[in-house]
């Protein structure tokens, strides 16, 4: 099931981004390339597989707070071309594509 909004707690995902994301169905070809960066340095890291599904992952500390304190993280699920599932955690620095 596909979110009918794309949000994140602390990475803003663009407009663009968010409406093609909810436009992904099962079954599809996605390329996905992320730009990570430690330090100064970066680099794009590139995947591509079979779209599964879009949801989030709540994540929170293990204090009682209040929920507002919790990060959620969009996460988009796929299987790569050797059956391996995978995830990946979405931001401002990625970017996902339908391959024709």
């Amino acid at each position: 099931m596909t979110p009918d909004a794309i949000t994140s707690a602390t990475r803003k995902i663009t407009l663009v981004q968010s409406e093609m994301l909810r436009s992904l169905k099962a079954g599809q070809q996605v390329q996905i390339v992320q730009t990570v960066r430690v330090g100064s340095r970066k680099w794009h890291a590139n995947v591509a597989g079979t779209f599964r599904h879009l949801n989030y992952l709540a994540t929170g500390i293990t204090t009682e707070r209040l929920p507002q304190d919790d990060i959620v993280v969009p996460i988009l699920h796929f299987t790569k071309a050797n059956g391996e599932l995978s995830s990946i955690a979405l931001d401002e620095n990625t970017v996902v594509t339908l391959v024709a």
